[in-house]
């Protein structure tokens, strides 16, 4: 073989747009009529869908987000039913102490680290905030231990942001069905701002959540009750 040659095919096996590669990733992506009736069935069989975590006030809210990081809604209500009855807003969570904090929320995951910002948050929104919990996800991220996720879910569940709130349900639901596939949360994040219809943007968080904690779950979806399996991508479909 000629070294021209050599080199030409070189080039064609190594070119980050070759063939081999590009057209996967635009298959995987739902047609807009698709993604339209995606919606529409989530929708028709959960037309209000809500979280799952238990809270009295926008405060709490904000607390529950903050204690669901790497833990089930399941366990973080356990806890804070308590909790919450003991401080609903941030005066009486800060003058419980970090102590007694770490006490109730004792069975959730990373529980030391959490009481600590449970903690803080409350402190920084009586002072800086007037104990109200900031519209704007700049001042939230503000608060310790609040993230873009964190902020996202209270935007949307408190005062009815569109925002997209991406864990490890919803990424898992993006890429699998080709709704929304991206490298990480933040791609997936900016592909739902694209890609979801208007129509449903405001609920669109909740019904993928939902819908990855019971039926698109990670080790074996449960396709044979998906009301979407003619119109997910995924390959490996459980029949």
């Amino acid at each position: 073989m000629s070294k021209s040659r050599a080199t030409s095919q070189s080039k064609k096996s190594t070119n980050p747009g070759s063939r081999r590669k590009n057209p996967k990733r635009l298959r995987s992506k739902l047609t807009e009529a698709d993604r339209i009736e995606f919606f529409t069935r989530l929708q028709s069989s959960n037309p209000k869908p809500e979280t799952e975590l238990e809270y009295i006030n926008d405060f709490t809210l904000l607390v529950a987000v903050v204690l669901s990081a790497q833990a089930t809604d399941t366990g973080v209500n356990k806890a804070t039913r308590a909790l919450f009855e003991a401080a609903d807003t941030p005066e009486k969570m800060h003058a419980l102490g970090e102590e007694i904090i770490r006490d109730y929320i004792k069975t959730i995951g990373l529980y030391r680290n959490k009481a600590k910002n449970v903690l803080a948050l409350s402190g920084k929104l009586i002072t800086d905030f007037g104990s109200e919990i900031p519209r704007d996800r700049e001042a939230l991220e503000s608060l310790p231990g609040v993230g873009r996720k964190t902020a996202n879910v209270v935007l949307n569940t408190a005062f009815g942001e569109p925002t997209m709130a991406v864990d490890t349900h919803i990424f898992r639901v993006s890429n699998r069905t080709g709704l929304a596939p991206g490298k990480n949360p933040l791609e997936v994040e900016k592909a739902l701002d694209k890609f979801v219809p208007e129509p449903f943007k405001q609920h669109a968080h909740h019904w993928l959540i939902l819908h990855g904690r019971y039926i698109c779950k990670a080790r074996k979806p449960d396709c044979h009750r998906c009301q979407l399996m003619d119109i997910c991508r995924f390959k490996d479909k459980t029949i």
